[in-house]
C-alpha cells in the first residue's frame, strides 16, 4: 500500500520540531571545552573532512562572510589547532591545515559527542537511532546544498516525479 504525501499539519509539526532542535544543539554545545566554541569545532571538522584549504574555501563551506571566517581562523590558530602555511601555487595566499593538536582535539570532541548522545538516548534502540540517522540524512538530501545561496533566497531542489 502506497503512503500519501505528508499533510500540512505534519509539515507544521515538523517545523515546530526543527525549531526545538536548537535546544538540542545548544545542549550538545555545552559539552565542548570552554575555549572551543561550536564555530571552532566546525572549522576543525571541515579541515579534517576536506583537508588543507584557503580561507575563502572555508568561508564558502561555512556559508559565512570572510571577516567572520577570519575571526574563527584566528581563534583556532591562536590555540595551535590549525596552522597557516604559504600556498605553493600562490605565495600571497595561505593554506589552512589541521595540526596534530587539532586532530587530537577533534578525537576528544567526537568522544564527548558520542558519550553525550549515548547518555541522552540511552533508552533508544539501535533501530531507533538508525532510523533517525536515515531520516535526517534524507532531510538534508531533500534540501540540497543551501550554503551558497543568497539570504532570503529559497533553495532550489530538483523536481520530484511521482513514481
Amino acid at each position: 500500500m502506497e503512503e500519501s504525501v505528508a499533510t500540512r499539519s505534519h509539515y507544521e509539526e515538523l517545523a515546530r520540531q526543527l525549531s526545538a532542535i536548537g535546544a538540542v544543539k545548544r545542549e550538545m554545545g555545552r559539552m565542548l571545552p570552554q575555549d572551543c566554541p561550536p564555530a571552532s569545532a566546525g572549522v576543525l571538522t571541515l579541515l579534517e573532512r576536506h583537508g588543507e584549504m584557503r580561507m575563502s574555501q572555508l568561508a564558502e563551506l561555512l556559508a559565512i562572510d570572510m571577516s567572520v571566517t577570519s575571526r574563527h581562523v584566528a581563534h583556532v590558530c591562536e590555540r595551535g589547532w590549525v596552522e597557516r602555511k604559504p600556498d605553493p601555487a600562490d605565495k600571497r595566499s595561505r593554506l589552512l591545515r589541521l595540526t596534530p593538536s587539532g586532530t587530537e582535539l577533534l578525537a576528544e570532541l567526537s568522544e564527548r559527542y558520542t558519550q553525550t548522545l549515548a547518555r541522552y538516548l540511552d533508552d533508544w534502540t539501535d533501530t531507533d537511532v538508525g532510523h533517525l540517522v536515515e531520516l535526517l540524512a534524507r532531510l538534508r538530501t531533500s534540501f540540497g546544498d543551501c550554503r551558497s545561496r543568497a539570504p532570503h533566497e529559497p533553495c532550489t531542489t530538483p523536481a520530484r516525479t511521482a513514481g
